[in-house]
């Protein structure tokens, strides 16, 4: 079930818009963002809990997924992408993965 709803979130984001594409990936104890330019396939600028200068120990779950969002919006604003495409994947969008995309657009990236 969960690759349907995958495929079927992709191929409309695909479809309607040209946009960059902001996807995030959650495992069991870490939190990937990446911006990704489908045009070339190429990563263009990513934030994840498995960087040096996050301190995994000391924080919840939740204030991880605020810095990860804040993270991923200041490197892509620094790259000159403003307007990014949300694909949430597989996931729904509440919890780990509402809190990260209302930081990044807090931040100041427009999805």
């Amino acid at each position: 079930m969960t690759e349907k709803r995958t495929q079927r979130t992709r191929y409309k984001l695909k479809k309607v818009s040209n946009r960059k594409r902001l996807t995030v990936f959650r495992s069991n104890k870490h939190l990937y963002a990446q911006i990704i330019d489908d045009t070339v396939g190429k990563t263009l600028a990513s934030a994840s809990t498995k960087e040096k200068n996050i301190d995994i120990d000391n924080k919840d779950r939740k204030s991880l997924a605020e810095i990860i969002g804040k993270n991923i919006a200041k490197r892509s604003i620094e790259k000159g992408i403003k307007e990014v495409a949300f694909d949430k994947g597989k996931y729904k969008y509440h919890g780990l993965i509402k809190i990260l995309a209302d930081s990044a657009r807090t931040e100041g990236l427009i999805f």
